[in-house]
């Protein structure tokens, strides 16, 4: 699971327990939160940054989402008043959306499960599905999707993709790209998380992004996580350094926009991500913890 997915669930589990996690990016165009460089990315009036992610937040945080000029948020535990009180103060608004898999504590769960390929690994609760399957291309285009649009939101931020990558087959290829598309023509901003799998073959047989995504955000280009020490990180091996890095510059050449999540408080690397990003053009957030909790 993307680092992205693995936090939106470990804030639902929250959440379902009525207690607050507040799981976030904060991504700025050319800074770095808590680092020197924040000072030169502030804005004018209240909001100081480009860009977060507030997963496990509750409508009780809204004035700290105010603090950033986009905000994704999971819109399906919120109002559409809510939405409407971030967008008053010109704030875009993107919600989060289950491409390829299905939590057990969604309300639709027990209707779609039946369309799931298998347990999604280290999360028990929580199943890859067969997007190849017309009930469960629907359900998210024609049902789900609109029914988050519908609160006002901007864009969708859409997740796990990466079922092409686990399920390398032509099936699932045309049906990550039929509920793409589906998502697309409702005119909202889309931004893939990881995907590289498919983004690499859909790129690969059309010489185009146009139509499945608006933007890609991509973790760990430059560093890479210690799993056996929780919060302790690293450099990316040079093999995936050069994977990564190719991956997004294709993105760019499409000109689609990149956001790049990356883990370290080594200040060399985050110096090095910082001039990567002026280089390109893209928005990066380096996180110092990999719980991704505000701070």
């Amino acid at each position: 699971m993307c680092r992205i997915g693995a936090m939106n669930k470990l804030a639902a589990d929250e959440l379902k327990n009525n207690k607050l996690l507040k799981v976030f990016l904060a991504v700025t165009s050319v800074c770095v939160i808590g680092f020197p460089l924040m000072a030169a990315c502030a804005f004018e009036d209240d909001v100081s940054h480009d860009y977060g992610v507030f997963l496990g937040a509750t409508s009780a945080d809204i004035d700290v989402m105010k603090e950033y000029e986009t905000v994704v948020i999971d819109a399906q535990y919120y109002t559409a008043d809510e939405i409407a009180e971030l967008q008053a103060d010109g704030h875009q608004v993107y919600s989060y959306i289950n491409l390829g898999s299905l939590e057990d504590y969604r309300p639709y769960y027990d209707e779609y499960s039946k369309y799931s390929l298998d347990v999604y690994e280290h999360w028990e609760d929580e199943r890859w599905m067969d997007v190849s399957q017309k009930e469960w291309q629907d359900f998210l285009v024609k049902e789900l999707a609109p029914s988050i649009l519908d609160k006002g939101v901007d864009g969708l931020f859409v997740d796990n993709v990466d079922v092409y990558y686990n399920y390398e087959t032509e099936e699932i290829y045309q049906g990550v790209t039929t509920i793409l598309k589906g998502f697309v023509d409702t005119g909202a901003y889309v931004v893939i998380n990881g995907g590289d799998t498919y983004v690499w073959e859909y790129a690969e047989r059309n010489d185009s992004l146009d139509g499945v995504l608006d933007a890609v955000n991509q973790e760990s280009v430059f560093s890479a996580i210690d799993w056996d020490n929780e919060d302790s990180f690293l450099t990316a091996d040079e093999e995936d350094h050069e994977y990564f890095t190719e991956y997004v510059e294709m993105v760019a050449g499409y000109d689609k926009d990149v956001y790049l999540l990356e883990y370290s408080t080594d200040e060399d690397l985050i110096a090095q991500i910082d001039t990567y990003c002026r280089n390109n053009g893209f928005t990066y957030y380096v996180s110092s913890t990999l719980a991704l909790r505000a701070q």
